[in-house]
């Protein structure tokens, strides 16, 4: 049974004052968020408005004694999340002390009391208890007692650095870093925007779903997660479009021309509401001409950026304004991008590459492509020239993605401004500007390599897979071909990644006594420390099949009909691998060295 139902601001949750603990129930798994998901709760807290929803959470009453306590059934990915990043914003204001004014260290001892409780005087414990798998707890505490914010002692695990919550930490004070470098003028300082940052947290919105037991939160935890589809900003566009239409006796004709544009772009949602993001942000200023007269003092008076919580707006004022040359609009540039998106029978010489781009998370460069081709013609840009600056994007990507530079928030400004700075340019000059800038913009040569050599796969398994399947692509021939990136019926990948020296933390002790002479605090700090690295890192067919057998099992695998299915399998990537009898460190070591040189050649800006 649901007791309530209730919008709460972060800081009504860490509420000051309050004594309520948030508790992880031990079953439950470990912190498992990345950088993709943290980037993206700071890139959506930053680039909206304030109050914006970041989602909801589920929890069960066991206030026992007088104790307020919940337990977490759904939700502790984004509370563990949003709390290493108000330590993050704690600590810079707390390295900074000296600086602040009365009202800057009332904030400050405010965020430290939304993160705990007080339980005398000078005894602060945490409002969050995460799980203990994998010294995830420790972990968590160790992290708030070293930066200040609890008083119980803990001493820092081994290896800490290494798991996620410190690298969270981390890449939240490099984010943190960024958006001061971004917005750092004249008439603010750091300590005036990490203020503002924090109250931008402050102010997001979280719906609490609170029930009686634990059958009830799993029932509603299935029933969320499973039925239903919300009305979409998409669905919103089209009812605004044909009840305009209506007026003109063509709303029939308009829902087939709309039917046509979201035809080309596929049925996922998450495409079609960024290509309406895209199209807005590529094309901005073209867009707002009509508007302008109504705002001369403004350059976009429709929006500056095409967002999530800003899209409606924008694309009801274009429809109201002329929803005839819209729609007209919008399905010629829908027939574009469904070339960019591979959703096209139109057989380009650049369409394999599209897809590459595709593979690593390279969708930001479409707003640049979908202007590019778009105005082709006047731009005197060939298809050759197109595969170019393709290949380039995928460098481009490729050393985005393994040394998150620049940053994701950053991306959008970056095309938009290219795109603002081609317009009157033509061919040649066109492809050079865009090297140029990316090149500018893109992370050190030292800096890439030193990525390439670290724990990869657990920054980015994504990326990884792709870099890796770009070192065999390099050594196939139509004769030797073999899809790495075919699929199941379930659509899951039939090649996945294997770790050679198992990545699982219950260590086999074949590994054990191979890796580390028998020593098991040694191959667990092996573990930690390489087994993430490139040179322990293959693809295989039959990946659940290995698992954590011993390196001889693994690499000697044959299926009944006496197929080799282990690292046998003929790719490239196990040619360093088959002919060896044990596998060690030194052995990881000099893999990585070696396809590091090929990746630094091979993504060379």
């Amino acid at each position: 049974m649901i007791n309530q139902v209730h919008p709460y601001k972060i800081s009504q949750i860490f509420e000051i004052g309050s004594k309520t603990i948030y508790k992880i129930p031990k079953y439950q798994r470990e912190y498992t968020w990345g950088v993709n998901e943290w980037n993206q709760l700071f890139d959506d807290i930053v680039s909206n408005e304030e109050g914006y929803f970041l989602g909801s959470y589920i929890c069960v009453s066991t206030r026992t004694m007088g104790t307020p306590e919940l337990e977490l059934i759904d939700g502790q990915q984004r509370f563990t999340t949003i709390s290493i990043l108000l330590s993050a914003i704690y600590s810079r204001l707390n390295k900074n002390r000296e600086k602040l004014d009365e009202d800057e260290i009332s904030t400050l001892i405010n965020i430290k009391k939304e993160l705990t409780y007080n339980v005398e005087k000078g005894i602060y414990k945490p409002k969050l208890l995460l799980q203990v798998q994998n010294s995830n707890l420790d972990d968590y505490l160790s992290l708030l007692y070293e930066n200040e914010i609890i008083s119980d002692k803990i001493k820092k695990p081994n290896n800490a650095g290494n798991r996620r919550i410190y690298k969270a930490f981390k890449y939240f004070n490099k984010c943190i870093d960024e958006y001061i470098n971004e917005n750092l003028h004249e008439n603010n300082n750091e300590i005036s925007l990490l203020l503002d940052l924090k109250d931008k947290f402050n102010e997001a919105i979280i719906v609490g779903i609170e029930v009686d037991s634990h059958k009830d939160a799993y029932m509603l935890f299935e029933s969320l997660n499973n039925r239903g589809i919300p009305l979409s900003a998409v669905d919103l566009i089209k009812n605004t479009l044909i009840s305009l239409s209506e007026s003109s006796n063509k709303s029939d004709e308009c829902y087939e021309e709309w039917k046509t544009a979201l035809g080309y772009l596929t049925d996922e949602y998450s495409t079609q509401e960024r290509f309406f993001r895209q199209y807005y942000n590529a094309f901005r200023e073209e867009l707002n001409q009509p508007f302008i007269g109504d705002n001369p003092t403004k350059k976009y008076p429709l929006a500056y950026l095409a967002t999530r919580t800003t899209l409606l707006d924008i694309y009801e004022k274009l429809i109201k304004n002329d929803f005839n040359s819209f729609l007209e609009n919008l399905v010629k540039e829908a027939k574009i991008y469904s070339i960019i998106i591979n959703n096209s029978d139109e057989d380009r010489i650049y369409k394999d590459k599209l897809l590459d781009l595709e593979r690593i998370q390279g969708a930001p460069s479409y707003i640049l492509l979908l202007y590019i081709l778009t105005e082709q013609k006047r731009l005197n840009i060939s298809d050759e020239q197109i595969l170019y600056l393709v290949n380039l994007l995928i460098k481009f990507f490729v050393r985005r993605n393994i040394t998150d530079i620049p940053n994701t928030r950053n991306l959008n400004k970056i095309f938009m401004d290219i795109i603002e700075n081609i317009k009157k340019m033509q061919g040649e000059e066109v492809c050079t500007y865009i090297k140029n800038n990316l090149r500018e913009v893109s992370a050190s040569d030292e800096l890439f390599e030193q990525k390439l050599r670290g724990n990869l796969y657990d920054e980015n398994p994504e990326a990884t897979r792709f870099i890796l399947c770009s070192i065999e692509a390099l050594h196939q021939t139509k004769e030797i071909y073999t899809d790495l990136w075919s699929r199941d019926n379930s659509n899951k990948y039939i090649w996945t990644i294997e770790h050679i020296f198992p990545e699982g933390q219950n260590i086999p002790q074949s590994w054990v006594d191979m890796i580390a002479n028998g020593d098991k605090n040694k191959a667990n700090e092996y573990l930690q420390n390489y087994v993430h690295t490139l040179g322990n890192l293959t693809i295989t067919g039959y990946n659940q099949n290995l698992s954590n057998m011993s390196f001889i099992d693994k690499r000697d695998r044959v299926n009944k009909e006496g197929k080799n299915i282990g690292y046998k399998n003929g790719l490239f990537l196990n040619e360093d691998v088959v002919n060896e009898d044990n596998w060690t460190i030194d052995k990881i070591e000099k893999r990585t060295k070696k396809m590091v040189n090929i990746l630094i050649n091979l993504y060379k800006m």
